[in-house]
């Protein structure tokens, strides 16, 4: 294993299976609503309208969030068609380029094996390899936050020169931009917060001087600032909703109903690590401890962790995703612990994928609503390469533990996130978007009532009429109130007018105003059922 470590060979065929598994796995699953149908119906309308400043969901404006993700994906969607690979590649690409940076930061910084080590550990923990076939923000906006961390660690490092500090704290500056355009003011705010703290436990006071604030500024707003004044003069009512509605609201009021208890992140901290974990605390504390020379990438590694989900944890709006960027961080304390921890402390990491590989062979024959061989591959696959770590920890191969830990973590998480296959079709209505969609014109009115199914407007290729539902199109719809129809009584008048010219239309109606809408003697033909909903068109 020693001759692994320093053949460039080795770990160039290491880095290319990393790569290639990671692209394929992007297609082994149906778009999970509501963030996979978002976002992948975000750059559809992108892609075909050819509109890359006013950004809309279903047609209407949608202002929830910057454009960098959908600007990505409609890149795919031009280079490779429209599918489901095509709307996860950019998530593929920034959790790939996540470990990359990791690894890079890890070796240079630190030195040693720690950069491979934390790439390891970072490409296995179970949820940054879940969301990096996830499409959501959560991941792209931790890989641009890792970047800016990253780059930050390689300017600071002593012994850096004053070109590759001034370069990369320009990175680094455009890391923090890329944030912006990926979710918002978290990008400057978090390492803002970060850097203060930095400050005062550190006692390295010279890094202000060290940060090229009037270059990196610059490079921030000149990347940054550009769509904001484009799609704020396009469209007035933009800064009050992105600014106040979803930041200053989103953060102290609890409007968006995604609040939890102070610990949330704590909890979801357990499953989210694995199977790294019971490593964490001990990398944790070893990094309050202060090292020789002027900067301390550790302390900053620690604040970075602590800071981040203190914010979030404090925050009204909590969602799982919104941890994500503390885990490059943990990840290169990991690495560099996993060099310098005992073997009885090591081996924890394996005992503990094994454990897991057998509590979850032991509940998957309850788990029914999940595709039962996958289910039982990747808890066999957590319990044999935890076997094998085990092994290989005992007999003094401290890199065979890790790559058997981090084969495990990956493959597990992989094969879990495929068992889910089934019940995502079925929540995504896929089988009842296909049974229309050659039927569709671009003029066929398709309403959605009583509800919105965020995947299926991706696989009917077919924007919807909202009828008697606002949820998150609420404020695209009072700009545009013209898209959408408020009350049922005005749906079933056009209903049945249109039914009566022997016009085609179709309707992707509640489960509840199905039965209510059949009650009334509604002219209509079932086509298809889906998850809470079915699918009618004219007789």
């Amino acid at each position: 294993m020693p001759v692994f470590s320093r053949s460039a060979v080795a770990l160039l065929a290491l880095a290319t299976v990393f790569i290639v598994c990671s692209l394929l796995v992007l297609d082994v699953r149906t778009l999970i609503p509501p963030d996979e149908g978002r976002y992948a119906e975000m750059a559809r309308e992108m892609f075909l309208t050819g509109d890359w400043v006013t950004t809309r969901l279903n047609g209407i404006k949608y202002f929830e969030k910057p454009p960098l993700h959908s600007w990505m994906s409609a890149v795919a969607f031009t280079l490779f068609g429209l599918g489901d690979w095509q709307a996860r590649l950019w998530n593929g690409l920034c959790g790939i380029a996540g470990v990359f940076m990791v690894a890079y930061t890890g070796r240079r910084v630190f030195g040693g094996r720690a950069g491979l080590y934390a790439a390891l550990v970072l490409g296995s923990m179970l949820f940054w390899a879940a969301a990096s076939q996830f499409n959501s923000l959560d991941l792209p906006v931790a890989a641009t936050m890792a970047l800016a961390l990253c780059a930050l660690l390689l300017a600071q490092r002593d012994g850096a020169s004053d070109a590759q500090r001034r370069n990369w704290m320009l990175v680094c500056w455009a890391g923090m931009a890329l944030s912006v355009l990926t979710k918002g003011l978290i990008g400057v705010v978090l390492p803002g917060g970060v850097l203060a703290i930095y400050l005062l436990v550190s006692g390295d006071r010279t890094i202000l001087r060290r940060l090229h604030p009037l270059a990196g500024l610059a490079l921030l707003l000149l990347i940054a600032v550009p769509w904001f004044l484009l799609v704020g003069a396009r469209n007035p009512e933009q800064p009050q909703f992105f600014f106040i509605h979803e930041h200053w609201d989103r953060f102290f009021l609890k409007t968006h109903h995604r609040e939890g208890p102070w610990y949330y992140f704590l909890v979801l901290m357990l499953p989210a690590a694995v199977p790294w974990l019971p490593l964490l605390p001990t990398a944790l504390a070893a990094a309050r401890k202060r090292v020789a020379g002027r900067f301390q990438p550790m302390q900053l590694l620690l604040v970075w962790t602590l800071f981040i989900l203190f914010f979030f944890s404090y925050s009204s709006s909590k969602l799982p995703g919104y941890m994500l960027p503390v885990f490059p961080a943990m990840a290169l304390l990991i690495g560099v612990h996993l060099e310098r921890t005992t073997r009885a402390m090591a081996v924890l990491a394996a005992v503990l994928l094994a454990v897991v590989g057998v509590v979850g062979l032991a509940c998957a024959p309850f788990i029914t609503t999940l595709d039962t061989p996958f289910l039982h591959a990747g808890f066999a696959a957590a319990l044999l390469c935890g076997l094998a770590a085990w092994l290989a920890e005992v007999r003094g191969q401290r890199l065979g533990m890790v790559l058997a830990v981090a084969l495990g973590g990956w493959l597990m998480t992989q094969l879990l996130m495929a068992s889910h296959e089934p019940f995502g079709r079925r929540k995504a209505g896929l089988d009842a978007a296909m049974a229309i969609r050659s039927e569709l014109r671009a003029d066929t009115p398709v309403y959605s009532v009583g509800t919105y199914e965020q995947s299926m407007t991706f696989y009917m290729g077919h924007t919807v009429i909202p009828v008697a539902y606002e949820g998150e199109l609420e404020f695209g719809l009072a700009q545009e109130p013209v898209r959408g129809i408020v009350s049922l009584e005005e749906f079933y008048k056009r209903w049945r007018t249109a039914a009566a010219h022997g016009q085609p239309q179709y309707a992707i109606i509640r489960n509840d105003l199905y039965f209510e809408a059949r009650r009334l003697g509604l002219p209509m033909r079932e086509r298809a059922r889906g998850n809470e909903m079915i699918v009618i068109s004219s007789p």
